[in-house]
């Protein structure tokens, strides 16, 4: 780190304020897409798009600005925030560029250890802290790794705290990025915070195919993107009558053996076991006492 920037952070730390809970809160990402953390704004005036320096548990680092939250409900936590130092200049953020060529060359010489040890991981990513305090490699396996002598290995050749932080196929996805199936880069990468569980039954209500190669994506999970819509899907299906249900059409009484649902029309087998597509504008649904004398 340069030696102004250096002096400039340790003047900062003298003239913090306490933090005021009753301002409104600065949510920002240490990468992009990444998870939002929120800090006080400690007299910063900043917006949506700016750079900060802000102090965390391993040092100072710089961070994007991404949303204000001005309703301290939002924050879901009760834990005083975090000051933020100050406002990044342009000398952090070319600082900031030199790092990223730093991290680029740290990976080089981790990929070298993790053969020369012949550990079981995939080397992800690297990440300085913008002290230079902490420096993090990223990696996954499949099971769990003895790394203790790597550690020790890489804290002699950087001169810095080291940790090795393993993570799961949906965060690798993440962090090397990638196209989706759709042509656009990977949701995860580009705007997605959080990875909410998508679970098979999410599939099934929209009528998707099961078939794993077209509903999943790179990090071989099911894509993120099913959750989307799938509010609207349960909406639709509670609005239309289940399949095996008894209905009147204009061409006569029929059982319900399939649904459009985006479409707004169902597939009815009459009692001449023709087929027929009907909107459900057109259907007469009989009383629920009805059907369950059928049963």
């Amino acid at each position: 780190m340069t030696d102004d920037i250096q002096e400039d952070l340790q003047e900062q730390e003298h003239e913090e304020e306490q933090p005021d809970r009753r301002r409104p809160a600065v949510g920002v990402s240490f990468r992009r897409g990444g998870k939002v953390y929120y800090f006080d704004p400690n007299g910063v005036d900043v917006k949506p798009g700016d750079h900060v320096l802000v102090r965390t548990d391993k040092g100072v680092d710089i961070a994007q600005v991404v949303r204000l939250v001005f309703n301290p409900a939002e924050l879901n936590g009760g834990d005083a925030l975090k000051p933020i130092v100050r406002k990044a200049s342009q000398d952090d953020l070319e600082y900031e560029e030199q790092l990223r060529r730093r991290e680029r060359a740290a990976m080089r010489t981790c990929e070298q250890k993790i053969a020369a040890y012949g550990l079981p991981m995939k080397l992800i990513d690297a990440d300085y802290t913008f002290d230079c305090r902490c420096l993090v490699f990223f990696f996954s396996s499949e099971g769990r790794v003895d790394f203790r002598e790597l550690v020790r290995d890489l804290a002699r050749a950087f001169k810095t705290r080291i940790e090795l932080r393993q993570i799961g196929v949906r965060d690798e996805a993440k962090m090397i990025g990638g196209l989706g199936s759709c042509g656009r880069p990977l949701c995860c990468q580009t705007f997605l915070r959080n990875f909410d569980p998508v679970g098979i039954k999410v599939a099934k209500d929209q009528g998707l195919s099961l078939n794993p190669s077209k509903i999943s994506g790179i990090c071989d999970r099911l894509m993120c993107c099913l959750r989307y819509e799938h509010e609207l899907y349960q909406q639709l299906r509670g609005e239309m009558p289940s399949e095996g249900e008894t209905v009147v059409t204009p061409q006569g009484p029929g059982d319900v053996v399939g649904r459009h649902l985006l479409a707004g029309e169902v597939v009815v087998q009459l009692e001449d076991q023709t087929q027929i597509t009907v909107p459900v504008s057109k259907l007469k649904r009989r009383a629920s006492s009805e059907r369950k004398e059928k049963r």
